[in-house]
């Protein structure tokens, strides 16, 4: 059996909506220091709706096509929509990672938030502070 689905080969072989939006309304970026992956979400939000997203990722495979999935999940929907996106669901969405890649989805659905709590501190927007909780202490849950 292969360790990389066929889904995660691709979006690493040729990843979606890389790149930076100049003047992006959101921007997030995290990093897992024990794995050196670093990923940075752009989001251009028009209407409540992420009208563009792009994404600059440092890391292995499995962390650019986890960003990849990410953006192509959310990229067209509702803020609430990307505020529901697990890693669990970048996860499925890729047939699967190795368990010991599994932070890398962590990582992609920590970077949205991210970008949409930037989103929201930039705009003066409130929000629930418990919706972006800060996971600097963990190594990757899987949740």
């Amino acid at each position: 059996m292969a360790l990389y689905s066929e889904k995660v080969m691709d979006h690493f072989r040729s990843p979606r909506n890389v790149g930076v939006i100049e003047d992006a309304d959101g921007v997030g970026e995290v990093g897992n220091a024990k794995c050196g992956d670093i990923m940075k979400i752009y989001l251009k939000i028009q209407d409540g709706v992420i009208a563009d997203v792009k994404f600059e990722t440092f890391g292995c495979g499995s962390a650019i096509a986890s960003s990849s999935m990410a953006t192509e999940l959310i990229k067209g929907k509702p803020i609430d929509q990307a505020m529901a996106l697990t890693n669990r669901a970048v996860a499925e969405a890729l047939d699967g990672l190795p368990a010991h890649k599994l932070h890398c989805s962590v990582l992609a659905e920590e970077a949205i938030k991210a970008a949409l709590k930037n989103y929201y501190d930039r705009h003066g927007i409130a929000y629930d502070p418990s919706l972006f909780p800060d996971c600097d202490h963990c190594e990757g849950c899987g949740n």
